[in-house]
Parts: C-alpha cells; structure tokens; sequence
C-alpha cells in the first residue's frame, strides 16, 4: 500500500469512527429523554424520541454502505479489515439501542391514562448503568482499549440483578389488581434497559476483537 493510499484509507476509517460517534451520541441522548419523558409523562417528548429514531436507522444504513465500500474498493487487511467490520457491527448494535429507546418511549404513551406513578422502583439506577456502559463501550472503541473493554463487560450482570430485582419488586405490585397493567409497562421498560445493557456489552467484545483479534464466545446474541 503506498503512502497516498494509507492516507485515504485512514481517512475513511476515521470517516466511520466520527459516525459512529455520532450515532451513539444520538442513541445515548434518546435513553435520557425516554426516561425523562416515563418520569414526568411527558408524552410530547416520548414523541420527539420516537421520531428521531428515524435518523438512528438512517445513519446505521451509511455507515454499513461506508464500510462495504471501503471494503469493495480499498481491500483492507488484518486491523484494518477488523476496524471496519467492528463499525458496520457496532452499527447495528447502536440501531438496535435505538429501538430500545424509543420502545421506551411507546409505553409512555400508553401509560397516559394511568395514575400518576409513585415509584420507577430501580429503573433510573438501570437507565444510568446502561449509559454509562455505553458511552464505556464507545470510548474503548475509539481508544482502540481492548482493557477498558474487557473491564466493561463483566458490569452487564449489575444491569441483570437489577432487572430481577424489579420482576420481583413488580410481582408484588400485581398482588394488588389496580396495579397490574401499570406494573406490566414498568417490567417491559426494564426489560428494554436491560436489553440495552446486553448490546453494549456486545460493543465492548467487538472493540476487543477489533484491536486484538480475540473473539469473546459469550457475545449476546438477541433479535
């Protein structure tokens, strides 16, 4: 490869960094709302969450178009092949976050007509865990931290206590029958955080084979 074309190439990887950046920035931003919007039921910006999901999947289609060209034109190898093929998947791992969110935000709508509610039980606590493992899983990968990654994956089993704690804490609510659809839509918020949870964690593996090759066997594998 001669020096011009390492220098495009660099540049178009970069080019696939800078968008996935921007999708996770996007997808992490649409975790804040949906919640704020259950917490206050504010059903207008469960709305503005659904509809910019739109531009999620937008973006996850150009940046898989970006990387199949890269790879039909430029025929990269070892890290640079890993390098892209980590950004298409990474895509669809931030797409499917995306869905997530705005899943989120579906059952705000739909939790309008209920009573104000007087407990999230550990669903905020959840929602941060999962951010935070996101933006981890993101900042590995653009780090190019195998370390970091691998650190950040074993913390996917705190977001999973957590959500058994509220199938539990939920359970018990369903004794009393005037809860019973108010705690369904609580249960299938945190199942949609601890979904979330599950995709960064499979972030954080790609960053790992990304920079060095070694494929993690438990990635979660989840439609």
């Amino acid at each position: 490869m001669t020096l011009q074309q390492r220098s495009i190439l660099d540049q178009e990887l970069k080019g696939l960094q800078d968008s996935i950046l921007r999708m996770s920035s996007m997808v992490d931003t649409a975790i804040e709302q949906a919640m704020v919007a259950l917490n206050s039921r504010k059903v207008s910006l469960a709305g503005e969450v659904i509809a910019a999901d739109e531009e999620v999947n937008r973006l996850r289609y150009e940046i898989e178009e970006e990387g199949l060209r890269i790879l039909a034109t430029q025929q990269p190898m070892a890290s640079d092949l890993r390098a892209v093929i980590a950004a298409i998947h990474l895509a669809v791992e931030l797409e499917r976050i995306g869905d997530h969110a705005a899943g989120i935000a579906r059952l705000v709508a739909r939790m309008e007509s209920e009573d104000e509610i007087d407990t999230l039980h550990k669903l905020p606590k959840m929602a941060k865990r999962t951010r935070q493992m996101l933006q981890e899983g993101i900042t590995a990968y653009i780090n190019q931290d195998p370390i970091a990654a691998k650190a950040m994956v074993g913390r996917d089993d705190k977001v999973d206590k957590q959500y058994n704690k509220l199938f539990r804490e939920t359970l018990e609510e369903m004794r009393d029958d005037a809860y019973i659809r108010r705690a369904t839509f609580l249960l299938w918020v945190g199942h949609n955080l601890e979904r979330i949870g599950d995709r960064a964690t499979n972030i954080a593996e790609r960053v790992i084979f990304m920079t060095t090759g070694e494929f993690i066997e438990n990635i979660t594998d989840i439609d």
